[in-house]
């Protein structure tokens, strides 16, 4: 089995990678912007700065990560010592997506390292500059019998999908997810994916407005729009409709000012194919706020849907783009209408000042993870899993999340020779009333 043995060989390549990747701060920003103007404070928020940090975390955890756990022996394996043990799955696949190009590579890298296992790290072939730089950061820290990065379109990850691996981890689109899991299926090898879906914003009546406007439009328009866990629909109380559309473009004027194309803090669509894809869920019609698109930059401008069809386009799938539709309810009955239209989300946020609403909500729909009162940061916190429940992923990593998903969980009891007890042995005359006696009281 191919592995990183030593849990001493693996922190120090993980120091190694952390002075890489300081290294190479400015160089992986120029990359982001290089590949989709990716704003430097957005580039050190959600990529540089959350690797690095990541990074930290587990060198200092991975040394009581790694140890056997110690737990209570069973009563029937008395005398005995009884362990859990981590041991790495050997050879990983790691496909990782364009819209986080560095962190969604290195976060999974750095996770499976840690668990001892050799990885392929397969980059997004949309995101040059920024896999260019992976690669050469990578190169400098591993051997190649510990960690290469390869590059291809989707006829060469399919190629990698046909080979055996020993655990493969994905990041991205809910379609192409369907297809990692049926080749990883094949070989029953077991598998992570990270994937999305249309994640639902409720606003409740009497919910700060002004607090909820400006956390959704950081929420909703960083990185363009283009992350799985932002907000995908608003559903907002139709008493406090009017008010909220209304401070919603107020603070959408004031992050991006009045012409968010020459704004320094508003990234680009990938490329033209998602921007035209974007381009055809806007309904002029239907547009409140908005709407302005250029295909040459591939910029399409924060844009607000009044009440758009559940039918049309833009809410048949995850739309991954700066496109906000905003639907109005009037009960919770309509909240589950709408909500269970679709597959379980990724994510749900909750605006309210209602404990028990908010509760109600958290607890009656099933999704991967969220927010009261706030969106998206409940992916910084490294002490909580991140992953999707069905349609939205399998799986979850961040911090301990991440080194035990990459590590098989060994049963061990150890037990000496002395004090054996001779009545699980055959014959089994006369043994059973004094068996049933003894797992009674268990």
């Amino acid at each position: 089995m191919s592995s990183i043995s030593t849990v001493a060989k693996r922190k120090a390549l993980l120091k190694k990678l952390l002075v890489t990747i300081q290294k190479n701060e400015k160089a992986i920003s120029e990359a982001l912007y290089n590949d989709f103007k990716k704003p430097a404070f957005e580039a050190y928020l959600t990529e540089t700065q959350y690797v690095i940090s990541d990074l930290k975390h587990t060198i200092s955890n991975i040394n009581r990560w790694a140890k056997p756990k110690r737990v209570w022996s069973s009563v029937l394996n008395l005398p005995s010592s009884e362990f859990i043990y981590s041991e790495p799955y050997g050879r990983v696949l790691i496909i990782s997506p364009w819209n986080y190009p560095f962190q969604l590579a290195m976060c999974p890298l750095i996770a499976a390292i840690a668990a001892g296992n050799t990885v392929v790290l397969k980059p997004s072939e949309l995101t040059f500059n920024t896999s260019q730089i992976v690669t050469k950061i990578v190169e400098e820290v591993f051997d190649v019998k510990e960690a290469v990065v390869v590059h291809g379109g989707a006829e060469f990850t399919q190629s990698l999908l046909e080979k055996r691996w020993d655990y493969i981890f994905f990041t991205g689109s809910v379609p192409v997810g369907k297809i990692v899991a049926q080749a990883a299926a094949k070989n029953l090898t077991p598998v992570t994916l990270e994937l999305g879906g249309k994640n639902p914003c409720i606003i409740d009546e009497g919910a700060d407005l002004e607090i909820a406007v400006k956390r959704i439009v950081w929420g909703k328009f960083i990185n363009a729009g283009q992350t799985c866990i932002a907000p995908d629909y608003i559903l907002v109380q139709a008493k406090e409709k009017y008010n909220f559309v209304e401070l919603l473009k107020q603070e959408i004027t004031r992050a991006y000012g009045e012409n968010p194309e020459e704004s320094p803090d508003f990234a680009r669509i990938i490329n033209t194919k998602n921007w035209q894809r974007l381009q055809a869920m806007i309904e002029p019609e239907k547009v409140i706020f908005g709407g302005i698109s250029n295909e040459e930059s591939r910029y399409i401008s924060p844009t607000l849907l009044d009440e758009p069809d559940l039918h049309s386009e833009v809410m048949k799938d995850e739309i991954f783009g700066p496109i906000l539709p905003i639907l109005s309810y009037h009960d919770e009955k309509d909240v589950e209408r709408i909500i269970s239209k679709y597959e379980k989300p990724l994510s749900l946020y909750v605006f309210t000042e209602n404990k028990d609403f908010a509760e109600k909500m958290i607890t009656h729909y099933s999704f991967g993870g969220g927010c009261v009162n706030d969106c998206v940061i409940h992916f910084s916190n490294k002490r909580m899993p991140f992953g999707g429940v069905g349609h939205s992923g399998l799986g979850a990593y961040h911090g301990k999340f991440g080194f035990d998903s990459f590590s098989h969980k060994k049963a061990i009891v150890k037990k000496p020779t002395w004090g054996d007890v001779p009545v699980r042995y055959a014959p089994y005359k006369n043994k059973l009333k004094y068996i049933k006696k003894l797992l009674s009281w268990l």
